[in-house]
């Protein structure tokens, strides 16, 4: 640690093994609870570190390098690994689930993120690693949650709702109309982690991206500007994942005359 206006910690293994000590502290609680989460906890573990360590390999060559193409690999890959994500949340599979979901994670999150780098931040180039590879990861975690909660519980609505589905149909109603409930029920799920987020955030906790801006020196009051982005980022973003995720589920339940079809 310097002694100077500007603190700064540098983490070494040390640090990190001191850190990952306290999974052993979970683990005993997790033992002597009798949870059986032991060996999921440690390959949780292992893997944070494995998958960290390799992540900023790659990106301090990306970032030395700043070539487009390699940028926009590491994007897509990410947005692909988050579609891949948000299906496997979802506990009733269909078909065309993973196709759903992609395109919910896919168009959200590129949107968004598009008018954070352009019209936002201003960013040039736009395929500045170092601000558009963040954001995505962070606007792509945030909506995946999102968008895996409303197709899960749409999914489930369906299956569970059916009588009633079915007896608004007879009586007249149009597919949507007969869904509309238990969708906006679904939507209301997806969004309810990020909105409690909003709501407390800065009182109750301080969110990553602001804590690690301020541990690694940076003035408070730009970190705060940062995180307020972030969250309205998040918060559009996973609005648009979560609509977009229920109007397309809705319609693999309806066949082409409009009647209501379980897998």
């Amino acid at each position: 640690m310097t002694n100077t206006n500007e603190l700064q910690i540098l983490l070494t293994t040390t640090d990190i093994a001191l850190a990952s000590s306290l999974i052993l502290l979970v683990m005993l609680v997790s033992w002597r609870l009798r949870l059986h989460l032991g060996s999921t906890l440690l390959i949780a573990a292992v893997r944070t570190i494995v998958q960290l360590s390799f992540i900023g390999l790659i990106l301090a060559w990306v970032f030395a390098r700043e070539q487009w193409y390699e940028v926009l690999l590491i994007l897509t890959m990410m947005t692909l690994i988050a579609g891949i994500a948000a299906k496997n949340r979802v506990q009733r599979v269909y078909k065309g689930l993973f196709t759903d979901t992609l395109l919910a994670v896919s168009l959200s999150a590129v949107l968004v993120t598009t008018i954070a780098i352009t019209i936002i931040l201003q960013v040039s180039p736009w395929y500045t690693p170092q601000f558009i590879i963040p954001i995505l990861g962070l606007i792509l975690g945030n909506s995946l949650t999102a968008i895996s909660l409303t197709s899960n519980q749409l999914v489930e609505a369906f299956y569970s709702q059916q009588p009633r589905i079915e007896m608004m149909l007879s009586l007249s109603a149009t597919p949507y109309e007969a869904i509309h409930t238990p969708m906006r029920a679904a939507i209301i799920s997806g969004m309810t982690p990020t909105l409690n987020s909003m709501l407390v955030v800065g009182i109750v906790s301080l969110p990553g991206m602001m804590t690690g801006q301020i541990l690694a020196g940076a003035d408070p009051s730009q970190a705060v500007r940062y995180q307020i982005v972030t969250m309205f980022l998040i918060c559009a973003s996973s609005t648009l994942g979560c609509t977009l995720s229920a109007l397309l589920t809705y319609r693999r339940f309806f066949n082409a005359d409009k009647q209501f079809v379980l897998p």
